[in-house]
């Protein structure tokens, strides 16, 4: 027999559901939203409304908006006051923009802030054509007012450092200096710099063609780099490197750990407080340590840093044996010993090294070759050409940049000790030119090292807002291997060990003489592209 229903259970009647009036300005903003791009489960979120709710909103579009027409005076002057996709698009680039001026810890002010806002307002009407030509900016100062209660937009750093103020850091950092009893060996500074790892000389073939095709260009790519070593310039440190992807395809294979630089990942390839802690506890202090043992030093260090956003405050409390110091920010871009220089140094070597990578794989006389190799370049040739920039940089030149800050502690007095930017950006043009880039000279490579510090452009920032395309697809064909002049002599030093073999112990003298001629006869052709390779190589140099 079954059981009684519970007495309860049959009086209590089921709740309804509460219906939720919907105005007619939410629906209109449900409606914007969704012409700003955002996703139908993103509006249901941020107003609060069923995402069933939402989709009929956009379903009933024209409807709504025949009704927002009929509206009181009232309501519609209410109405106008929501922004357009031109404005919406604008203030999220500017944003990003505002992030990475913060990142790279660029003084800013209300006025700056208001130029860039017009001049990007002003691309993306010409972009987007005649339709959005009728709304008007002026970036008032109550229109900044609104956008910093919008994005919560952070206090930014105001230079106001007055000319002529002498800085009395460096007394500071004596002293502080002293008093830990640290020598050049333990005292260190490390910097962020961006770097465009795929990117051309203007005027280039490549730069060119890459201009004219649709979509993500690669020369936009870029990757955050923390460099940095000691004062006696004898320890570098391993570069930290900030890409926007995890695991990107070119890595597939490799493991992480022992590649030459530390891999992290940020959707805008950006150092943030977290990886920043996280490099400081579990890489910068174990590295001090073990370089401390390695030199009979006593385990200290002193650490120096600008107040950028992605410097956490509180690194001293995180270990027993590092001292992190602060340097003000009125002074941090004149004095910080990794700002002097050093990212362009480094980043002169990469480009160097980059054409010498392009030489060794094509011999640099077939454009073709060329253009199919650097189709092919990927981050992890990226990466191996970073560390071998890394290590090329002298210890001269890591020793000679603190002369500011430390000047007693600077041991290479001689020009000739340090790298030459100068001489580097000419054997860079020697390069080009040995790889069919003979348009290539001096302002060009020093336009394209200069690049990499350059605030983002509005071009680059409306490109941001696109996908990076993928680095290969799954059926991608393989990657023509080439006919170098050192493959070519290494295939015929293979074919002569075999000739000598079949002629030492071979039992018929005609056979010996039939096989060696055929098969020279074969690889005659081969030989004819070797010489002609040789030919031009002279030629070239």
């Amino acid at each position: 027999m079954p059981g009684k229903r519970s007495l309860n259970a049959s009086a209590i009647p089921s709740a309804k559901r509460e219906r939720k009036a919907i105005t007619l300005d939410i629906k209109l903003e449900v409606l914007r939203r969704f012409e700003v791009g955002e996703k139908l489960s993103q509006i249901a979120k941020a107003l609060g409304l069923a995402v069933s709710t939402v989709a009929t909103i956009r379903d009933n579009k024209e409807k709504i908006k025949a009704n927002s027409q009929i509206a009181t005076p009232l309501r519609a002057s209410r109405l106008t006051r929501h922004r357009s996709a031109v404005m919406e698009t604008m203030e999220r680039l500017l944003h990003v923009w505002l992030e990475d001026q913060s990142q790279r810890n660029v003084p800013l002010s209300v006025t700056i802030i208001q130029e860039k806002a017009k001049s990007l307002f002003d691309d993306l009407q010409r972009e987007r054509g005649a339709s959005s030509q009728t709304e008007k900016f002026t970036a008032s100062k109550g229109w900044f007012v609104r956008f910093k209660e919008r994005h919560c937009l952070p206090h930014f750093k105001i230079n106001s450092t007055a000319p002529g103020n002498k800085d009395i850091y460096p007394e500071a950092l004596r002293s502080i200096i002293e008093e830990g009893e640290y020598t050049p060996q333990q005292v260190f500074n490390v910097d962020e710099t961006g770097l465009y790892w795929k990117r051309m000389p203007e005027g280039t073939f490549i730069s060119v063609e890459e201009k004219a095709e649709p979509g993500f260009k690669s020369s936009r790519d870029r990757l955050m780099l923390l460099l940095g070593g000691n004062a006696a310039g004898d320890f570098k440190l391993k570069p930290l490197l900030v890409y926007h992807l995890e695991n990107p395809k070119a890595l597939k294979g490799y493991s992480k750990p022992n590649l030459p630089v530390i891999w992290r990942s940020n959707k805008k390839a950006w150092a943030t407080r977290s990886i920043f802690q996280e490099w400081f506890t579990y890489f910068f202090c174990p590295a001090v340590e073990r370089y401390c043992a390695q030199n009979n030093l006593t385990h200290k260090a002193l650490l120096i840093l600008d107040n950028a956003p992605c410097h956490p405050v509180n690194l001293s409390d995180l270990s027993d044996n590092v001292r992190v110091e602060y340097l003000h920010d009125s002074t941090a871009d004149s004095i910080q010993p990794m700002g002097q220089g050093i990212a362009s140094a480094f980043k002169a070597h990469y480009v160097r090294r980059t054409f010498e990578h392009i030489l060794e794989a094509t011999d640099g006389e077939d454009t073709a070759m060329i253009r199919e190799f650097w189709r092919n370049y990927s981050i992890m040739d990226a990466v191996d050409n970073i560390a071998l920039a890394w290590e090329a940089l002298r210890p001269a030149t890591m020793n000679s940049v603190w002369k500011k800050i430390w000047p007693e502690c600077v041991r290479f007095q001689s020009v000739s000790q340090t790298d030459n930017i100068a001489q580097l950006q000419q054997n860079i043009v020697t390069l080009a030119k040995n790889v069919a880039f003979e348009e290539v000279v001096e302002a060009d490579v020093d336009q394209l090292l200069r690049s990499h510090e350059e605030d983002l452009s509005n071009t680059e920032l409306m490109q941001l807002e696109q996908e990076p395309a993928e680095e290969e697809s799954e059926d991608a064909p393989p990657a023509l291997r080439q006919l170098t002049t050192g493959r070519l002599s290494a295939a015929f030093s293979h074919f002569e060990a075999g000739l000598q073999v079949l002629t030492s112990d071979g039992p018929n003298d005609d056979w010996k003489l039939k096989v060696s001629g055929a098969i020279n006869d074969a690889i005659n052709c081969y030989r004819e592209l070797y010489n002609e390779k040789k030919r031009r190589s002279k030629q070239l140099s």
